[in-house]
């Protein structure tokens, strides 16, 4: 039997890095190291030290070359699929001069709605970046830090995301990819790089910035001695440009040009995410209208609030989070950190419809009901930027993956179920992020197009599908409206 070859895929996520050991050829997931990382802030901050990033990415790959039982001659690629949107500034010597801003930190709101206005609006935003800024958005971060924190704006030497800083520990040199830049609004989707008008606005230096990769499956170094020495890997093995998590999960679903299209994915994890492959370039403004890695386009929304908000409900009721029941009369809508989708960065949870006969399990299930809805009308708006109509049979009857932490969840999955009146399918291959970034690692080191690699890799025998359910629109309703009432002034909007 010929030696095994394997690569290595890294997601490097909010609260952890996990390293997934996969088999090059089959795809067979092998191990999976994990490490934790460390987020800090009060009210609206949320900041981690990228260094910390770096730590949990060694001793993730350890643990999983150790589970593996393989030599690490056997690994000829890495690739790093990160969380967005976070600005990291470094100095010149590649260190970072305070702790990264997090996609989930929301004290960029008020630069977000200025930079929004002084390009002109929403429309046009999207006409150029295919994303309207809010809170979440780097380009919005990178504001607040020039009017808050100038002295480290001043004195950055270079600006990247999340995986970028990885990327460049791993091979030396800046690298990003579409993917993960489009979720900047300083890249265009329009024209496939930096627009300059964009970055005058910002007062932002191109040079600055690391250069975009043709796809997060092209090979834009190798691992240096000194990344090698830490991650004790062989110096040399290909290093991937890698992407954003949800572009990278993409890849791990084989959705994209050469694979599926237009079928939703929802990610239930601390967010809440929806996105679809497509070919076409989504313009709306209720929308990030995101590149892919691949090359194609991925329009996406995005919740801060789903597992992590139901969580603490159930904790506050001294409830297992699957003793539950439907909601009744009552509606909770659980923005306990500001929402992104929709835009309320200030708002904060509201409970409303108590009766003397509510129980905590109707409020627990509330909750849910509350995250999916959300989350739920946001795919509504995809499809229809895709060019689908929601309401059309056929589109109505298409699956809907569903991913991250909250699939594996039994009240997460009937509440999607019901709330959508759609098929399910929950892949049986986990780590979907990782993966995707394994897909990427490959293509790197042996060639060909990530998505195709991914496709090669997938066995749906094991997936759980699930039929359709009769839409519950009484509930559907009875949230859109308390929302769609209370958007403004009970929640700080």
């Amino acid at each position: 039997m010929p030696p095994r070859t394997v690569v290595i895929g890294v997601d490097s996520s909010t609260q952890s890095t996990k390293a997934a050991v996969t088999d090059a050829v089959t795809g067979e997931l092998l191990a999976v190291g994990r490490a934790p990382h460390v987020v800090t802030g009060e009210g609206g901050a949320r900041e981690s030290d990228p260094e910390i990033w770096w730590r949990a990415l060694c001793d993730a790959v350890a643990a999983g070359m150790k589970e593996s039982g393989l030599a690490a001659s056997s690994v000829t690629g890495i690739a790093v699929a990160g969380q967005q949107h976070g600005l990291v500034v470094l100095d010149r010597s590649g260190r970072p001069l305070r702790p990264a801003l997090l996609w989930n930190d929301t004290r960029s709101a008020p630069q977000a709605a200025a930079l929004t206005a002084a390009l002109g609006g929403p429309e046009a935003w999207t006409a150029r970046t295919g994303t309207v800024p809010v809170a979440s958005m780097t380009a919005s971060k990178w504001q607040w830090l020039r009017e808050n924190d100038p002295a480290s704006a001043g004195a950055a030497a270079a600006v990247r995301l999340p995986h970028d800083f990885l990327t460049e520990r791993l091979a030396g040199v800046a690298a990003t990819d579409p993917g993960d830049a489009s979720g900047t609004c300083w890249y265009s989707t329009r024209t496939g790089s930096y627009d300059p008008e964009l970055l005058s606005l910002l007062g932002l230096d191109e040079a600055l910035l690391p250069p975009v990769a043709a796809t997060g499956g092209v090979r834009v170094g190798s691992l240096t001695p000194s990344a090698a020495e830490a991650l004790g890997l062989p110096a040399g093995i290909a290093v991937a440009a890698g992407t954003g998590d949800n572009m990278s999960a993409a890849v791990g679903l084989g959705l994209g040009g050469s694979g599926l299209l237009d079928h939703p994915v929802l990610s239930l994890g601390t967010s809440g995410t929806v996105f679809a492959a497509s070919r076409t370039r989504p313009a709306s403004t209720a929308l990030s209208g995101f590149a892919a890695a691949d090359g194609t386009y991925l329009p996406l929304a995005c919740t801060l609030n789903c597992t992590l908000a139901v969580d603490k409900v159930a904790s506050l009721f001294g409830l297992h989070r699957d003793d539950t029941s439907p909601g009744g009369e009552a509606v909770l809508l659980p923005f306990l950190d500001g929402e992104r989708t929709p835009d309320l960065p200030l708002s904060a949870g509201l409970l409303t419809g108590l009766r003397h006969d509510t129980t905590p399990q109707q409020l627990l299930g509330a909750a849910y009901e509350g995250a999916a809805f959300t989350v739920l009308r946001a795919m509504d708006e995809l499809l229809r930027a895709c060019g689908l109509d929601p309401a059309d049979p056929e589109v109505a009857a298409r699956p809907l993956r569903l991913i991250g932490g909250g699939a594996q969840g039994r009240t997460w999955v009937e509440t999607v179920r019901r709330l959508s009146g759609r098929p399910l399918i929950v892949p049986a291959g986990g780590e979907l992020v990782a993966r995707g970034a394994a897909a990427l690692a490959a293509s790197a080191a042996g060639g060909g197009d990530p998505v195709a690699v991914a496709t090669g890799w997938n066995s749906t025998s094991q997936d759980t599908e699930l039929p359709a359910v009769e839409r519950d629109t009484e509930t559907w309703e009875r949230v859109g409206s308390v929302l769609d009432r209370s958007a403004g002034p009970l929640l700080g909007g």
